[in-house]
């Protein structure tokens, strides 16, 4: 394993794919991993909380957002994993899109990896509800939501929509 990044060269991921407490469990294991959050982005409430966030009525979705030493993982590599630990298919927009899939990129080099990860899942015959949108406020949850599954002993199941062949 080569040298890690300084702090100031760690970048930022944000993704939504349901509820975001097991989600953060996943990303934080993954390898290169510095920090991850849960909160609330893409919508039009400031401050949102989670039960306002529950009403369906913000426009947010739970998110996670994910901090990593691109010396140790990529943005593809999260991206990846990301399709691959929940169901793109499944449009949860017009419920209130709390549980939408979404990736919200940071940079045009984000942008641009996660329409052409999505390009290559619809070639090979996937439907796809996932939404891409610049990165915006990411508003984050209440205290007792992060590291929800590991401050209350919890270890939820991988449960693997996909595969991708890196």
């Amino acid at each position: 394993m080569g040298a890690t990044a300084g702090v100031d060269q760690y970048q930022k991921a944000t993704f939504a794919c349901g509820c975001f407490w097991s989600k953060e469990y996943f990303f934080s294991k993954q390898p290169g991993v510095i920090a991850t959050r849960v909160g609330y982005t893409g919508g039009h409430t400031s401050f949102p909380t989670y039960h306002q966030v529950c009403t369906k009525t913000t426009g947010h979705a739970e998110a996670v957002e994910v901090t990593f030493d691109p010396a140790q993982t990529s943005f593809e590599t999260l991206a990846r994993f990301f399709f691959e630990i929940h169901d793109p298919a499944i449009d949860r927009r017009s419920k209130g899109g709390q549980y939408r899939s979404a990736i919200f990129h940071h940079t045009g080099e984000q942008e641009q990896t996660a329409r052409q990860l999505m390009q290559e899942l619809r070639e090979r015959g996937y439907t796809l509800a996932t939404e891409l949108s610049a990165a915006t406020t990411f508003w984050e949850a209440e205290d007792r939501h992060q590291k929800y599954c590991v401050t209350r002993g919890r270890k939820p199941k991988l449960r693997r929509t996909m595969r991708f062949s890196l």
